[in-house]
């Protein structure tokens, strides 16, 4: 059985996986009316994988014997000034979350709960490439600086990006 204060902790970290698809949807949204369809793609799939997130903390705390308690979802942004400002936002919001998940397992080292720490080894892992993902676009973008050219061709290469069947749930595989 999972313990109270991680079955609360974990139910809040369902919700900012949620806000953090739906934050990701909105900067898909963004690029697709710019016609940065890559840039959209590249959010899109983002966003099914914040949404793979929550339902990973979602079937933990039911797997657990714990009860998921949803939260509201706050709206996220929906406007930018530039191409370059929603990945800056992503980027400075993956930190957040990075912050997040550290503050649950330290919870789960107080608690001394050794399933949950195993379990969010994995979070952590993956926060490391997120991370890394969104900071290596934003460089790019950096680099490109007024070229629309160099723009044009990040955008084509966001296009290829597609989910990754690591990112789903052992409970959505089976």
């Amino acid at each position: 059985m999972i313990k109270e204060s991680l079955q609360k902790a974990i139910n809040e970290q369902i919700v900012r996986e949620m806000y953090s698809s739906n934050l990701y949807l909105s900067m898909a949204a963004y690029y697709a009316a710019t016609n940065l369809n890559g840039f959209s793609n590249w959010m899109r799939v983002q966003a099914e994988e914040e949404l793979t997130h929550a339902l990973k903390f979602f079937d933990y705390v039911i797997d657990r014997g714990g009860k998921v308690e949803l939260g509201a979802i706050p709206a996220p942004e929906i406007k930018w000034n530039n191409s370059i400002k929603p990945f800056e936002d992503a980027y400075e919001h993956e930190q957040k979350v990075t912050g997040w998940i550290n503050g649950l397992l330290d919870l789960a080292y107080q608690e001394k709960d050794y399933a949950t720490i195993s379990f969010l080894n994995w979070f952590i892992d993956e926060q490391v490439e997120e991370e890394k993902n969104t900071s290596e676009i934003l460089d790019k973008l950096h680099l490109a600086g007024e070229s629309k050219a160099s723009l044009f061709l990040l955008d084509n290469e966001l296009k290829t990006r597609t989910v990754s069947p690591a990112a789903t749930s052992s409970a959505a595989a089976n």
